[in-house]
């Protein structure tokens, strides 16, 4: 072989050598370049300076699970008053919007007939009153004369017959005296509940009949009230749930919730669900309230010793929900973790972190895995 042929083999082998070099130092650069080369190299670098951050820790506390609805209030009762006699009215003692109690006078009918008849039927009955008095005594008088042979038993049998008939006519003259007195309380008219009145649909001088249809007035009772409010029907099992422990607490906002108004207590649940909505009506007691519509929340369990958080610690990426944990040496780690109810401002943490842990609550759009931080302190997950 030549001396030149050699020397094109020695070149030849030298541009392969080279070209293979290049190709692997640009793999290399493409990996440095690659999606899982810069997670990798997210970390901090050293000496970077300390990112302000606020400071929180997981507690330990018991969490009411509160299932929440558009509620309306309803009284209990409305009644609407009527009268049962008669007569004119006379006087009406209510004011349009006024409170009452059971037992307030609202209205009177003249009641002067009614007295006129309570008046003959004592009479009646002191009449017949006299009348069996004498009747007996003669019956005393028939049965003496009867045991010596002077009168016959017929006419004693008579003289019985007539004392049996007084004594019912004067049942008869002391139920016309109950009836009469009946009447005589039946034209004043008092409220049958405590409540707050409506509008007056009667004035004074008007001529009112039991039959009429409109009434004096509406009476709603206030005092206790109740809510109809709504749940959805995948949050039902959980309610009858809870009515089977006990009478779960409710508690009415202010319609957006800002404010609560009263608490009380969860008394039925409809047994069937609209079609259209698929709600179901829950109804709910409270001692007083005076709202049309309000927000309502029932409790329908507790999360007994739950390991909890500001909710606003909690970050989400691809792979679920975070938190950043706080080292020891105040450096910052992504922890996963499983959130599970979330409401008031908390997050209950199923799993991930567990009581004490130094977490950030604050300040986390700054942070990568490995930051140092400069934790600030900062309120309870309760918010106290």
């Amino acid at each position: 072989m030549s001396l030149l042929s050699w020397r094109w083999q020695i070149l030849l082998v030298a541009l392969l050598v080279a070209g293979v070099a290049g190709l692997w130092f640009g793999i290399a650069r493409d990996k440095a370049g690659s999606p899982l080369a810069s997670v990798a190299s997210a970390a901090a670098p050293a000496g970077a300076p300390a990112v302000p951050v606020t400071e929180g820790r997981a507690e330990t506390r018991n969490v009411p699970i509160w299932l929440s609805g558009i509620g309306s209030v309803q009284p209990l009762n409305a009644v609407t008053v009527k009268v049962r006699v008669d007569g004119q009215l006379d006087t009406v003692a209510f004011a349009e919007g006024q409170d009452v109690h059971k037992g307030d006078v609202l209205a009177q009918i003249d009641p002067r007939s009614f007295r006129a008849q309570l008046k003959q039927a004592q009479a009646n009955k002191a009449k017949d009153e006299t009348q069996l008095a004498n009747a007996r005594l003669d019956l005393e008088r028939s049965i003496k004369l009867e045991a010596k042979g002077v009168a016959s038993k017929q006419s004693l049998d008579t003289q019985r017959s007539q004392v049996a008939a007084l004594e019912a006519t004067l049942e008869s003259d002391q139920a016309a005296i109950e009836m009469a007195q009946l009447q005589l309380e039946f034209s004043t008219i008092t409220a049958p509940l405590s409540g707050r009145t409506g509008l007056r649909l009667v004035d004074p001088g008007t001529v009112v009949h039991a039959s009429d249809a409109n009434g004096l007035v509406t009476i709603t009772q206030m005092q206790p009230i109740a809510v109809l409010f709504t749940v959805s029907q995948d949050e039902l099992p959980d309610v009858l749930a809870a009515m089977a422990r006990s009478e779960p607490v409710v508690v009415a906002y202010t319609r957006g919730g800002e404010r609560p108004l009263a608490t009380g207590k969860l008394v039925f649940a409809d047994s069937q669900v609209d079609q259209g909505t698929g709600h179901v009506k829950l109804k709910a007691l409270f001692d007083n309230s005076d709202r049309e519509f309000v927000d309502a929340r029932v409790q329908v369990a507790t999360v007994i010793s739950a390991t909890v958080v500001p909710a606003k610690a909690i970050e989400r990426g691809q792979n679920g929900s975070y938190v950043f944990r706080i080292k020891p040496d105040d450096t910052v780690e992504v922890c996963p973790v499983t959130v599970g109810h979330v409401g008031d401002a908390i997050a209950v943490i199923n799993e991930g972190l567990s009581p004490g842990d130094r977490i950030v609550v604050d300040g986390q759009y700054r942070l990568q895995p490995g930051a140092r931080i400069e934790p600030h302190k900062a309120a309870t997950a309760s918010g106290s």
